[in-house]
This record gives C-alpha cells, sequence and structure tokens, in this order.
C-alpha cells in the first residue's frame, strides 16, 4: 500500500523488515527522480520528495514498478561487533522469565546475528532484530526515568543500545561503552538500517 504522508512524502507498507530494507537499499542506490530520502520502519519505507514543485502522488507508479522487481533478500550491510559486559541489572529477571540461567542468556544474545531494522527513539538508537524466541521478553511493566549510556537490553524481538542517559523500559543484560552518536563524525550514527551486529562478552 502507497498512500501519502505530509505534504512531500509517501509511506509504503511492504508488510516485512527485508522487503522494507529491500526497498529502502533500492532507493538509496538507484533514487527515482525527485525522491530525497528514503527512510526505512520496521515494515514500512518512508519515501521524501523534493518540497519544491513536490507531487508524491505521481512516484506512485514508479514505485509499485520498483516495488514489484525487488530482490527477496535485502543487501548486506555492514558488520559491527560490539562488546558487552554482561553485568545489567535485568538479567538474572530476563533470565528467570525465559526459564535459563544468566549464561544462557548471554549465549543466546552473543550467538544471534542481528539487523538494524530502523532507527528512532533517540539519535543514534537502533532497533535490532530478530531475537531468537527462546530470548523475547516483555518490556519492564514500569519504565525507568533513567536508563544510562551504553545499555545493552532487550524487548520482545528486539534489542538496542541506549545512545544516552534515557527514560525506557527494555530490560537491562549488560553495558557497551561504543559511541552510538558522535555529531563530530559523518555519518554522525554509527548503525545505520541495514547493517549487521554481533555482540560478543568484553573479556
Amino acid at each position: 500500500m502507497i498512500r501519502p504522508f505530509g505534504e512531500a512524502a509517501l509511506l509504503v507498507e511492504l508488510g516485512s523488515p527485508d522487503r522494507a530494507q529491500s526497498l529502502a537499499a533500492s532507493l538509496r542506490t538507484h533514487p527515482l527522480r525527485g525522491v530525497v530520502e528514503a527512510v526505512p520502519g520496521l515494515a514500512s519505507v518512508l519515501v521524501e520528495v523534493a518540497p519544491l514543485g513536490a507531487r508524491p502522488g505521481a512516484l506512485a507508479p514508479a514505485l509499485r514498478k520498483r516495488i514489484a522487481t525487488l530482490e527477496s533478500v535485502p543487501p548486506p550491510g555492514r558488520l559491527h561487533t560490539i562488546r558487552v559486559v554482561y553485568d545489567g541489572a535485568d538479567l538474572e529477571e530476563v533470565a528467570s522469565l525465559s526459564g535459563q540461567t544468566p549464561d544462557d542468556v548471554v549465549a543466546l544474545h552473543t550467538g544471534t546475528e542481528l539487523r538494524v531494522l530502523f532507527c528512532g527513539f533517540a539519535p543514534g538508537f537502533a532497533y535490532l532484530g530478530d531475537l531468537p524466541p527462546a530470548l523475547r521478553v516483555d518490556r519492564l511493566p514500569t519504565p525507568r526515568t533513567r536508563t544510562p549510556a551504553g545499555s545493552v537490553a532487550i524487548a520482545g524481538r528486539m534489542s538496542g543500545i541506549y545512545p544516552a542517559d534515557l527514560p525506557g523500559g527494555w530490560r537491562v543484560i549488560g553495558r557497551t561503552d561504543v559511541a552510538l552518536f558522535d555529531p563530530r563524525r559523518d555519518p554522525p550514527v554509527l548503525l545505520l538500517p541495514g547493517d549487521r551486529v554481533r555482540f560478543e562478552p568484553a573479556r
């Protein structure tokens, strides 16, 4: 489904992260005339159009043609290996909720290559999926007013790293000193949609 989103954008709903990533990658590599940005969500892509004289609806036929020729698997992004100290405040509870030991939780988290599905919430925050079913737990019943920067956390099918001290309800299982956002860096965000992430225990 393709529908207007404001005055200079279209929202393309694709039904799956793979198709959303594939369309965004295709539009970045071979942009359609008038498209200035393609921002993937979990299962959709926001297609931004040049604001001067923009007629987003006129792009719909070309977008439908592009969607019809999409590869079923998105191209692989960069691989990041991120070292984590697994001593998070919720590690024991995550183990209990999932019927495992803390070591099992760490083994599952480090044994799965995750993909940046989309970015949001705060600059530098990447939603990483998919976690194995045995590691999926609900958010905290009451969110914390402050989750420290560098906290590695999980909720449902996703994992993430807090780029700054922020409120949040994800369950914290570890911490890292990797800088997720640095305005002096180009680009300032470390993890981009389509990138792959592997966690490894800090020794």
